[in-house]
C-alpha cells in the first residue's frame, strides 16, 4: 500500500493520477472522476466532472489508454452537475451506455429536478452553492439502471453499494481484493466549509457536501456502512485520496459523525421515490438574501443621494455664474 505522501496532489493535468492498481483519477476544477481498468484491458469511467470538460476527460483517457480509447461504460455515483456534467457528451462521442442507481434515474431521464440546495448550513461551499444548478438531466436511452444485485457492468472485481443521503440514488464502489473504495459524495476528504482548505486540500474526512445533502440520517447510515468495509484506500469525489490508516480514520469519523447544526434538511429529509421528489421540508430562514438586498438598496440609495447632491451643487454653481453675469451687465 502506498503512503499518503506518495499519492500525487491534484494538479491541472490531462494525465490521470495513479491511486491504486488499475485506478487513476482526474480532477476537473474541484471534483474528481475515476478511470478503472479491468484485468482484460477494458476500462470504465466513474463520474464525468464539471460541464464543458469533456475534452479534458477524452485527453486523459487517451493519455492513459491510447489514441481513440473508449470505455465499456460510464458509471455515475449520482447525477449532480459536477459529477454528470459531461456524461451525455462523452457517452455520445464514445457510443457507450451510462449506468446509475434506479433511484437516481428520475433525475437523469427528465422526470424530476433535484431538491433545492440548502445554503443555510453555512460555510464556503454553502455560499457558493447559491449559484449551483439543481436541475436534472435527460440522457434518454443512453442511461440505464444498474443491476439490483450490486454488480458493476464491465468490472467483475468491483461491486457498488447503495449509499443514499447526499442523493437518493447515490452509490459508492468497492473492490474487495485490496479494499479500495470510491465514495463519490457519500463523504469528502477535504473540508469544503473552509476556503483555506479548499485551496490547500489538506486531507481529512468530512461530511458529504452539506448544501446538497438532503437526508442526513441516510447519510450517516451510509458512512457507517462504508466504515464497516475497512477500506485501505478512500477515493472521494472531492479532495485528495487517503490510504494511510484509512480504515481507522473512517471508523473514527463514522463514530463521531454529526450533521450540520442547522439547515433545511437537518431535521426533516426530502422525500423522494422512483418518480423523483415527492415532498420537501419548508425552507428555513436565510438572512443572506436580505443582507444582499439591503446592501444593494443601501448602495443604490447612496448613489442616488450622491447624484442629487451633484445636481444641487451643479445648479448652485450655475446660479452663481448667472448672477455674476447679471452684475457685470
Amino acid at each position: 500500500m502506498q503512503n499518503s505522501n506518495t499519492i500525487a496532489r491534484q494538479t491541472p493535468t490531462n494525465t490521470p493520477q495513479h491511486i491504486a492498481h488499475g485506478l487513476g483519477s482526474l480532477t476537473t476544477v474541484f471534483v474528481n472522476l475515476y478511470f478503472i481498468k479491468a484485468d482484460d484491458g477494458s476500462w470504465t469511467l466513474v463520474d464525468t466532472g464539471l460541464p464543458l470538460q469533456a475534452w479534458r476527460v477524452r485527453a486523459a483517457a487517451e493519455a492513459q489508454f491510447g489514441q481513440g480509447a473508449r470505455p465499456s461504460s460510464i458509471i455515475l455515483t449520482h447525477g449532480h452537475f459536477d459529477h454528470a456534467g459531461n456524461a451525455l457528451a462523452l457517452a455520445e462521442s464514445w457510443d457507450v451506455p451510462i449506468y446509475a442507481h434506479r433511484l437516481e434515474m428520475p433525475y437523469l431521464t427528465g422526470k424530476s429536478d433535484y431538491p433545492p440546495q440548502d445554503p443555510t448550513v453555512g460555510g464556503a461551499l454553502a455560499q457558493m452553492s447559491r449559484v449551483f444548478p439543481v436541475s436534472g438531466y435527460d440522457f434518454k436511452n443512453r442511461v440505464q439502471a444498474l443491476p439490483d444485485d450490486g454488480t458493476v457492468p464491465g468490472l467483475p472485481e468491483w461491486v457498488y453499494l447503495h449509499t443514499p443521503g447526499h442523493t437518493a440514488g447515490h452509490i459508492s464502489l468497492f473492490r474487495e481484493r485490496d479494499r479500495v473504495l470510491i465514495t463519490g459524495d457519500a463523504l469528502a476528504t477535504v473540508n469544503q466549509e473552509s476556503l483555506v482548505t479548499l485551496t490547500t486540500l489538506k486531507r481529512e474526512l468530512r461530511c458529504p457536501p452539506a448544501p446538497l445533502t438532503t437526508d442526513w440520517d441516510a447519510a450517516q447510515a451510509s458512512i457507517n456502512r462504508l466504515a464497516a468495509l475497512q477500506p485501505s484506500v478512500i477515493a472521494a469525489g472531492h479532495g485528495l485520496p487517503i490510504d494511510e490508516t484509512a480504515a481507522a480514520r473512517l471508523e473514527r469519523f463514522a463514530r463521531n459523525f454529526t450533521p450540520p447544526a442547522h439547515g433545511r434538511y437537518v431535521n426533516q429529509a426530502a422525500q423522494t421515490d422512483e418518480t423523483g421528489v415527492v415532498r420537501l421540508p419548508p425552507p428555513v430562514s436565510d438572512p443572506v438574501p436580505k443582507i444582499i438586498a439591503g446592501a444593494t438598496l443601501a448602495v443604490g440609495a447612496g448613489l442616488l443621494v450622491a447624484q442629487l447632491r451633484k445636481g444641487r451643487s451643479g445648479n448652485g454653481r450655475r446660479g452663481k455664474m448667472r448672477r455674476g453675469k447679471e452684475r457685470r451687465r
